[in-house]
């Protein structure tokens, strides 16, 4: 398994890590699910994503003009879990 760090939207973890979409827009579920599909094309699949804590189990937000996806807003730093995908390592 491999793991990268991306700049993921706090408005997107509700859904992202509880798969709760009461709180976004069908538009804001499109974007999340794109971000998915675009590792996906990669060759990749995502195994989880997951809030990096610091030693106190907390986690930083931060204004970011370059999230994963979507427009410049909030973000928290979150560890990416894939795996190569088997029709990419032929």
């Amino acid at each position: 398994m491999e793991k990268v760090v991306e700049r993921i939207p706090g408005w997107a973890l509700c859904y992202i890590v509880n798969g709760d979409r009461d709180s976004i827009t069908d538009e804001e579920i499109q974007m999340v699910d794109d971000f998915y599909e675009s590792y996906r094309k990669g060759g990749m699949e995502i195994q989880g994503i997951y809030p990096v804590h610091d030693d106190d189990e907390n986690f930083e937000a931060y204004f970011s003009h370059c999230p994963a996806f979507g427009l410049p807003c909030d973000v928290v730093d979150c560890d990416v879990m894939y795996i190569i995908s088997n029709d990419a390592k032929a």
